[in-house]
């Protein structure tokens, strides 16, 4: 049920994404030349790399969920040793790369208002700090989400189906916020 339930929910995530990607490329219709200006503030190189990063989290989000099918919740060799890590290992480092997205696109916002691109400077300033604030605000709830299955394990005496079907979930969640990434990153980085 839980696992339907998500699903669901997403479903409606996907609808406000759809808004917002509605929005921009209204605002991007109707002023075409705003685009032309505003967009060679953008670093691309930055924005690919912390895109990287952060759909690399995917792949080791989802190593912790095979760790967690498989009942391993801690590693079961040295820290080096990846091939033993639980499923704590691998979302603990989906947590460290998802807060370097966070800090990277912090830093990219930062750059642009130092440029003049602000949410009320223009239609492409909103809607760019609309669809990506909003995008972000969601990695910050994985990143919470995460927090919360960790500490469930050393909480919990044992690990169970329950917290397996906790890990899967929030994995769920996790690919759906870097695919719209993805669809954001090409709706406003490559294409311009």
């Amino acid at each position: 049920m839980v696992t339907v339930g998500t699903v669901v929910w997403l479903a409606s995530e996907l609808m406000f994404f759809a808004g917002l990607f509605a929005a921009y490329f209204t605002i991007r219709s109707v002023v075409p030349e705003l685009w032309a200006q505003e967009t060679q503030l953008l670093n691309l190189p930055f924005a690919t790399v912390n895109t990287t990063i952060l759909v690399l989290s995917s792949l080791t989000c989802q190593f912790g969920v095979f760790a967690a099918e498989r009942g391993r919740v801690g590693r079961a060799g040295g820290l080096l040793d990846v091939k033993q890590w639980g499923m704590r290992e691998w979302f603990v480092t989906t947590y460290v790369m998802g807060a370097i997205f966070i800090g990277g696109q912090t830093f990219e916002y930062a750059e642009l208002v130092h440029k003049g691109l602000t949410l009320q400077s223009s239609g492409y300033g909103s809607v760019f700090y609309l669809a990506t604030g909003f995008h972000g605000i969601h990695v910050i709830g994985g990143l919470l989400a995460f927090l919360l299955v960790i500490g469930r394990t050393f909480v919990a005496r044992r690990f169970t189906h329950e917290q397996a079907i906790s890990a899967i979930v929030v994995s769920y969640y996790w690919h759906f916020v870097d695919i719209v990434w993805v669809a954001l990153f090409f709706a406003i980085y490559v294409i311009r």
